[in-house]
């Protein structure tokens, strides 16, 4: 995820609470004592959580030698790069040799053009400024769930029992709309789209912050194309909520609940044939994402029922996409 960093220019409360209320991850200051007495918040700066020079680094880019000694300074943590002239700096250089570029704006347009280099954009905004509305509308365009899935359609080719097993439920921070869910797949290449608990049923009232996830072995795709164990998830960490049209929403995880339940074996192949697959809670709350809207609960589920999912590339290790070669059934 990209990082946004807030510095009030000058020193404003205003700014200080837009920017804790937006969600940004630091504040760039001289007095973080009293950026403290307003919320908890990483500082940088004299005095801060991260210094100058030791955590954090800036380079003023004048020059190619000044682009080089960014990318130097990238290997040791975040470098902030800022300019006179943001028309002038060759940011896609600097984004296609170093993953740890922090750019320095004071606009929404210098943090558009900045996020926008090279289609992957720099790692973080500082966004120097003494407008809390500027703080918001940049950190929409930093916070504001900008990935997009490339969603596919699969046809289900079978549904069984495999007897009890731990299921997680993952109750996020958020509230979710009909249509949106997790991506749970068996395997790290391939994902179904798995419903939140957002619809009327006879049974339970809705928990449209709840997915009923799957067994804890399963993967789970987070924020960045990461992907993680449902086993593994933590509150504080975060999901990437996934709506039919693939558009995304970071949702900050509140609880992580293990139960065991019985479990469904639900298998099915991709259009190209690549076959897909997860396990999850037998239970009639339990739904996939259907293909063209709606969703169908794994009660109802039947083999040529058509539903959303995602196919990726390469392998995982810690998470991480590599360039490796893994079979996984």
């Amino acid at each position: 995820m990209r990082a946004l960093w807030v510095e009030p220019v000058p020193f404003s409360t205003e700014v200080v609470t837009a920017a804790l209320e937006a969600g940004a991850d630091a504040i760039v200051t001289d007095e973080p004592a009293r950026v403290k007495a307003l919320g908890r918040i990483t500082t940088v700066g004299p005095g801060g959580d991260l210094a100058w020079d030791r955590d954090v680094y800036r380079v003023t880019i004048t020059s190619s030698a000044d682009e080089d000694r960014a990318v130097e300074l990238g290997g040791r943590g975040p470098v902030v790069v800022e300019t006179s002239d943001w028309t002038a700096i060759p940011l896609e250089n600097l984004v296609a040799r170093s993953d740890n570029v922090y750019a320095r704006v004071s606009s929404e347009e210098e943090a558009r053009l900045a996020l926008g280099a090279l289609e992957r954009g720099v790692a973080g905004i500082v966004l120097a400024t003494g407008d809390p509305e500027a703080v918001r509308r940049v950190a929409a365009l930093v916070k504001g769930g900008d990935e997009h899935v490339p969603l596919a359609g699969f046809t289900v080719t079978a549904i069984r029992p495999v007897g009890m097993g731990d299921r997680v439920c993952v109750d996020t921070c958020s509230i979710f709309d009909d249509g949106e869910g997790l991506l749970v797949g068996n395997t790290s290449s391939a994902m179904l789209l798995v419903h939140a608990e957002t619809l009327e049923n006879p049974y339970v009232a809705p928990r449209p912050f709840r997915v009923n996830a799957g067994a804890v072995h399963a993967y789970c795709l987070l924020p960045g194309g990461r992907t993680a164990y449902l086993a593994d998830l933590r509150a504080g960490e975060s999901v990437l909520g996934v709506d039919s049209g693939g558009g995304t929403e970071t949702a900050a995880i509140g609880r992580v609940k293990v139960e065991r339940r019985p479990l469904l074996l639900v298998e099915a192949v991709a259009d190209d044939g690549r076959p897909a697959s997860v396990i999850l809670q037998n239970a009639e709350t339990i739904r996939l994402v259907r293909e063209g809207g709606g969703a169908v609960s794994v009660a109802a589920l039947a083999p040529g029922d058509r539903v959303l999912g995602v196919l990726l590339e390469g392998g995982r290790h810690f998470g991480h996409a590599i360039e490796e070669t893994i079979r996984e059934r």
